[in-house]
């Protein structure tokens, strides 16, 4: 069953909360047996037609706060970059399975590693939406080293984005997960997220040099175009989304 683009109800209270915009969201098939040994314990590769998934998802933070006390005032706004795939478990969960997370700040990065797990990267990133085109974005990052130079793996990318309104199953199947699993303290856990349904719009990827999916073993994918290209138009708002506290995978 394809997802539904409207979250349901969080199962738990929700601690955490961020507001997200400018998201764009690169994906290619891949075969699923390439994904099965990255899932956590419980977790299998969530398919469609026939094909496990990878994706290259950069966008826009802002307002983070830790539930119920307001936004962190000093954060601001920040960009992250991650690369993905999708798992389902045994309970019928879909979620996210992130195989990395690159983030310009530290609070967010450690935070999100303690209470989740989450694979967070300190990065330097950065994004501009095109002067004669605001259409037109571009996202460039690279990975820091302990010692804050910029000198890791990284991406580049620049995409268009259409007027094309996009709500069909694979769009849904990608881009509508309320949740995420990851591997933490020993055991893997699901996490929901609630926010509303994603205003996509079909995209074109006008160039890419990247390193961060090579980096996670995935270098071929670079060099063929994407399978599913789509983004939220760069003048939406964006809205806020809230993750619950997690439970554990059985």
């Amino acid at each position: 069953m394809i997802p539904s683009r409207h979250a349901p109800p969080l199962p738990r209270p929700a601690v955490i909360a961020q507001r997200w915009s400018r998201a764009v969201f690169l994906h290619w098939r891949v075969d699923a047996a390439r994904l099965a040994p990255l899932l956590p314990p419980g977790v299998r590769p969530d398919e469609f037609d026939g094909s496990g998934w990878i994706g290259l998802v950069p966008f826009v933070l802002s307002k983070f706060q830790f539930l119920p006390a307001p936004p962190v005032p000093f954060l601001g706004t920040f960009n992250e970059i991650n690369v993905r795939t999708y798992g389902i478990d045994d309970e019928g969960r879909r979620g996210v399975v992130f195989l990395t997370l690159e983030a310009e700040h530290l609070i967010p990065v450690l935070t999100a590693h303690a209470l989740f797990g989450l694979p967070y990267r300190w990065a330097s990133i950065g994004h501009r939406v095109d002067a004669e085109d605001a259409a037109t974005v571009e996202y460039r990052s690279r990975r820091r080293r302990a010692d804050g130079a910029a000198r890791g793996p990284g991406t580049r990318l620049r995409v268009r984005v259409g007027d094309e309104v996009v709500d069909d199953e694979l769009s849904r199947f990608l881009t509508a997960r309320w949740g995420f699993h990851e591997r933490h303290l020993g055991r893997t856990i699901w996490a929901a997220n609630t926010h509303e349904p994603w205003p996509l719009r079909r995209a074109e990827l006008l160039g890419i040099r990247d390193g961060l999916l090579a980096d996670r073993g995935f270098g071929d994918l670079a060099g063929r175009r994407p399978d599913s290209v789509l983004a939220m138009p760069m003048d939406h708002p964006g809205f806020v989304t809230q993750f619950a506290a997690p439970v554990r995978v059985r």
